[in-house]
């Protein structure tokens, strides 16, 4: 699959083109509005407004926009009060959603198919049974991305990994991808149920290679807490650490750090075993 700045870039705007821009998206898998798409600048107190989110919601995941607003406005270090509609704004650019539970009856986009999370009574006992995916928010220096992962269930091995600067679904089809041409399949596929996930080019993908799609009850992230203590390890032994200033740099840290951790970093759940060794039962 063509990486998704190289299918933005292959959209012809031009009049004279035979194919309108809308079918030409979607035969690149893109959602239209992508190629219009210029980011905007956050303002420097956002940005910090953001970090400090991220920094409180690996914390406290339980935490909705008014009780986070009270955190940081309590902050000894807040030189101006922050209201809840700010912040509630801040947390939905970001991704993050409240963990509570919840019924199922929430569907992201009224074309989008929510699937039954099937990993709930089921024990993994294998590499290649089940895998996970989640996406996150990395803060920078002067900006932020978004890191989609993908995970072997059982092993705790990053099959693949992607960075990009919005939440389309291309990103994470790109690391669907690599983790598809690198490693096979697995039998179970489970994920939250965002946008990008339950997106019909998604869910499509998953089973054309033969996997069943599984998903998280809404705002559940003990339904695939591996990933989300993947992110915690990340962000405090990394991106917390390096403050990045360009993508380049967070690009080739992530891929330091993520190496670090699959092949080297012994894991005390795992028996002092690396993922790797895990993964492929050595």
């Amino acid at each position: 699959m063509v990486h998704l700045n190289d299918r933005k870039a292959a959209v012809d705007r031009q009049p004279s083109n035979l194919l309108s821009e809308r079918r030409q998206c979607e035969l690149l898998s893109i959602h239209r509005s992508l190629i219009y798409y210029v980011p905007v600048p956050e303002t420097a107190l956002n940005l910090e407004l953001m970090r400090e989110i991220d920094e409180i919601h690996l914390q406290f995941p339980f935490y909705g926009y008014r009780r986070m607003t009270a955190v940081l406005n309590r902050a000894d270090h807040r030189k101006e009060a922050v209201n809840h509609k700010r912040i509630y704004g801040l947390m939905r650019k970001m991704g993050i959603v409240t963990i509570y539970p919840k019924p199922r009856t929430t569907v992201p986009d009224g074309t989008h198919r929510i699937y039954p999370y099937l990993l709930n009574d089921r024990k993994i006992i294998k590499p290649n049974e089940a895998w996970c995916a989640d996406i996150t928010y990395v803060p920078m220096a002067r900006g932020f991305m978004f890191l989609v992962a993908i995970m072997d269930w059982y092993s705790r091995f990053v099959l693949a990994w992607e960075l990009c600067n919005t939440m389309e679904t291309g990103f994470c089809l790109d690391a669907l991808e690599s983790a598809s041409r690198l490693w096979g399949s697995a039998e179970i596929f489970n994920t939250d149920q965002g946008s990008q996930f339950s997106a019909n080019t998604f869910t499509e993908a998953i089973e054309a290679a033969g996997m069943l799609m599984s998903m998280d009850g809404k705002g559940r992230w003990m339904d695939n807490r591996f990933i989300e203590r993947l992110w915690w390890s990340y962000k405090y032994e990394e991106v917390y650490l390096k403050a990045y200033e360009d993508f380049r740099g967070l690009n080739e840290g992530t891929q330091k750090w993520m190496d670090f951790y699959c092949y080297e970093r012994p894991h005390q759940a795992l028996g002092n075993k690396t993922p790797w060794e895990i993964y492929t039962n050595n």
